[in-house]
């Protein structure tokens, strides 16, 4: 990588900026072109080295698949991001790849979870933002092929699916509650759009038979056995594997006014700030306790559990949404980007890795757009412009092995496009772009219709 071309980048989008001589508008408005242009940056590397195939390998300038077929995890999840930052001719493109070649009928087996949140998601938001019916068709086919999974006999789904059999990986009984509760936005927004309730059912019941192996604390654990319901893993906490089931709890509510979903929320985020959450030096974390007891384990704390202060302006608490973002921005800075845990009493980094990751930006775009304080557009400013100095390469953008050391690794997932870009992008883009109150994101992103359960 040509080093004095990311030195320009960022000292020239630093100078152009000023904290305090344009307006608003106008500074954060040059910014969003700064975002859109290494989105562009990105797209077109994986165009070149990568076209055709899941993800672009940015330091060998090589393809990469998760299977033995690809199934355009990129073209998928940059779609709305593309339409969201009127780039026309590269939403054709991706347009095109994804109704010419995308297909399900592989006789392959997938993570469920992770092809629902990119796939699924990807191609609903897809249909509701360009209107051709070819994406619900994908949609509608990918959901199908799914609904296997949820056959266990507690309801709660299983991992793994081969899309073509239906054949789930019985042997495997183990999941999360992240994996169990992150699938009613895309299933449920499914059975808006088709009218066959028989998606949002399904998942509504796998939510709700978790919720109901909590503890008598009002906690749930990390791992479960969704065939007898018992838990394998009784740590707590708002970090990866739990994470988004909290966000789907209130999102659902939001999104469908499904009233059992604001009950479950509430009453699972008021165990969370009792006993989950943490005060040191006087700064609001959240930690890990045991599920039965509350009894505090581990003080960490990561990229991943970033996502909370989104999630807390939903649920109404924006102090404590508030609170907990200057704790990720203090991560954030202990070494000009984020790694992906930290032990926060110690301020020492555990785990080194930054994977690109989004949710750090996502709180701070939910946070301007709930407090309308600039602030959080200046927080994003210095984001951005680390990622820049840090992660860019000559195609694309790799993430860091250790951010102790600038250390790179030969890796880009697609939520790069999806999520990163797209939160830097409208953290600092006119508020025209997309009205932030007739939309709930997805998990990966992926912006969804609020209205209920009709059909359209």
């Amino acid at each position: 990588m040509n080093r004095f071309i990311i030195v320009l980048v960022v000292v020239l989008m630093n100078a152009a900026i000023p904290s305090c001589s344009w307006d608003g508008s106008h500074r954060y408005s040059i910014l969003a072109d700064s975002v859109k242009t290494e989105f562009l940056h990105t797209w077109n590397s994986y165009k070149q080295y990568a076209w055709g195939h899941d993800a672009l390998k940015p330091l060998s300038k090589a393809p990469h698949d998760w299977h033995a077929h690809s199934l355009l995890m990129t073209p998928v999840d940059a779609f709305d991001t593309m339409v969201l930052m009127g780039l026309k001719k590269e939403a054709a493109e991706a347009k095109q790849i994804v109704l010419d070649s995308l297909r399900f009928d592989y006789d392959m087996e997938v993570q469920a979870f992770e092809i629902t949140i990119r796939l699924l998601g990807g191609l609903l938001s897809s249909y509701e933002l360009d209107g051709d019916k070819k994406f619900l068709a994908l949609a509608a086919d990918l959901g199908d092929r799914l609904l296997p999974i949820f056959n266990s006999p507690t309801g709660m789904p299983y991992r793994y699916v081969n899309l073509q059999t239906g054949k789930v990986r019985s042997s495997d009984k183990r999941s999360n509650p992240a994996e169990i509760g992150t699938l009613l936005i895309e299933f449920g927004t499914l059975s808006k759009h088709t009218g066959d309730p028989v998606y949002y059912d399904k998942a509504k019941r796998a939510l709700v038979e978790l919720f109901n192996r909590r503890s008598g604390i009002g906690l749930v654990g990390t791992w479960i056995d969704v065939e007898t319901g018992e838990w394998i893993n009784e740590s707590s906490h708002v970090g990866g594997a739990i994470d988004s089931y909290y966000e789907y709890l209130v999102k659902a509510w939001l999104l469908f006014g499904d009233e059992e979903c604001k009950q479950m929320a509430d009453e699972s985020l008021k165990a969370v700030h009792r006993f989950v959450a943490d005060t040191v030096r006087g700064e609001l974390w959240y930690g890990r306790v045991d599920m039965n007891s509350g009894e505090r384990t581990r003080r960490v704390f990561g990229s991943l559990d970033a996502f909370f202060p989104a999630v807390l302006c939903l649920a109404g608490d924006v102090d404590r949404a508030v609170a907990l973002q200057e704790s990720a921005f203090r991560m954030w800075n202990m070494h000009g980007i984020e790694p992906e845990t930290i032990d926060y009493d110690s301020m020492t980094v555990v785990s080194p890795q930054y994977y690109l990751r989004p949710e750090i930006i996502e709180s701070a775009y939910y946070l301007y757009q709930y407090t309308r304080d600039e602030r959080y557009q200046e927080m994003g400013k210095k984001m951005f412009a680390d990622l820049v100095k840090h992660c860019r390469t000559e195609a694309g953008y790799a993430y860091l092995e250790d951010v102790t050391t600038g250390e790179k690794a030969d890796g880009m997932e697609s939520f790069f496009l999806a999520e990163t870009m797209k939160y830097f992008f409208l953290l600092f883009a006119p508020d025209d772009v997309l009205n932030f109150n007739s939309v709930i994101f997805n998990t990966e992103a992926h912006p969804v219709r609020r209205g209920g359960m009709r059909q359209n």
